[in-house]
């Protein structure tokens, strides 16, 4: 049995860099060092400066390009380093395709940074392929995906819009944080190249900040090396360590946080306190059936909607299991309030417009047992006035 027959659950453990060559450790080397002797003057080794390659930096990149079923892969100091540092293979006048609802820092990173480049965009709603075609320019030159996504867990059809892409001209980029390839892998649905905050579920444990991107060929992903080296957000030795480790426990994590979210996505869509749940597990979520072929599994986040601000406010003042805080993917279940955190970049006329109203809150599941994790929830939610429930999410 070769390792290309071994389940994605092996291969978190077995790779090229399981084993040390020189020593034979079952843990990768930490290189902490920023550059390289050179034993001779007209032959350089491979590794000169550590911004150009670190053979500890070198072993994740190895490991995520193979997960993800690419050619190539990069390790950057955050999520939003390795967005950047892709949005670099545009030029001025170019034009991107944004999906509606994204993480508030790719937002600020079109909005603010992209826009005074020259660079023209647009948002919008990826569910909707006749949507996506009717925005395609003849300057369009990416189709930047987030699916599901932040916060409203809303589903792209990958094939679909890749199928757009392709017809014109465009690369695709699609930020594959909440599901990681353990249940979404892009590359394999035509996707030019998959994007990461590996400080969420791959690492694993709130303790690193760190980002990967993959490229699906090899000549795209040599352009994006160039500007990683230009650019220089590199991931440290240390931190790429943390990351190899999360790695992998990356299965059994996501196995139970996704069961322990749809446990409580269909507690919560029961509640009488709750107006909306948002999550692509549940049946009635517009998305599933896409969710269903595409993904083996919805994921470990979900978001609810409550009355108003007030009525978060007493929630969190109530929850005593999840943390408050900004991020997701922690072995913690982490409690967040989008207009306040993950999309705060975005004016609340933006946010509005997309449904992320002042009663949203993210919820990302972590390991604790899941009944505590209901029972919490439950004392905390009849803190509430009762309110009437959507009919329109059933």
């Amino acid at each position: 049995m070769s390792n290309q027959d071994w389940s994605f659950q092996t291969k978190l453990l077995h790779n090229d860099t399981k084993v040390d060559k020189e020593t034979g450790a079952v843990s990768v080397p930490i290189h902490h060092t920023s550059t390289f002797h050179q034993f001779d003057l007209d032959e350089f080794g491979k590794y000169d400066y550590a911004r150009s390659g670190n053979p500890t930096r070198e072993a994740l990149e190895q490991a995520i390009a193979e997960l993800e079923g690419g050619a190539r892969g990069m390790a950057f100091s955050s999520g939003m380093a390795a967005i950047s540092t892709a949005f670099l293979l545009l030029s001025q006048g170019d034009h991107v395709l944004v999906t509606e609802d994204v993480y508030g820092g790719t937002f600020r990173m079109v909005t603010d940074v992209l826009s005074r480049f020259g660079i023209e965009h647009t948002f919008v709603d990826m569910t909707d392929l006749h949507k996506v075609a009717s925005e395609i320019r003849p300057n369009t030159k990416v189709i930047y995906m987030e699916t599901p996504s932040n916060p409203l867990l809303k589903v792209t059809d990958i094939r679909g819009i890749v199928n757009l892409a392709k017809a014109n001209g465009c690369l695709t980029f699609l930020d594959n944080t909440f599901l990681t390839p353990e249940l979404q892998r892009p590359l394999e649905l035509g996707v030019d190249v998959v994007l990461h905050s590996a400080t969420k579920f791959l690492a694993g444990h709130s303790d690193v900040l760190a980002g990967l991107a993959v490229a699906k060929d090899a000549e795209l992903g040599d352009r994006l090396y160039k500007l990683q080296n230009a650019f220089g957000a590199v991931l440290g030795a240390q931190d790429c360590w943390l990351v190899l480790r999360g790695l992998k426990t990356l299965h059994v994590r996501l196995k139970q946080s996704s069961s322990s979210a749809l446990k409580i996505a269909e507690y919560l869509s029961r509640h009488p306190k709750v107006e909306t749940v948002y999550y692509p597990g549940l049946s009635y979520h517009p998305g599933y059936e896409t969710q269903q072929y595409q993904a083996d599994g919805a994921g470990a986040v979900l978001s609810f909607k409550l009355a108003d601000r007030d009525a978060v406010k007493i929630l969190l003042q109530n929850v005593k299991l999840p943390v408050f805080a900004v991020s997701l993917g922690g072995v913690e279940s982490i409690l967040s309030y989008p207009a306040k955190m993950s999309h705060a970049a975005m004016p609340q006329e933006e946010r509005e417009k997309r449904g992320i109203s002042d009663g949203l809150l993210r919820f990302s599941v972590g390991l604790e047992n899941v009944d505590d994790l209901i029972k919490d929830l439950d004392d905390a939610l009849e803190k509430l006035p009762i309110i009437k429930k959507e009919e329109s999410v059933r």
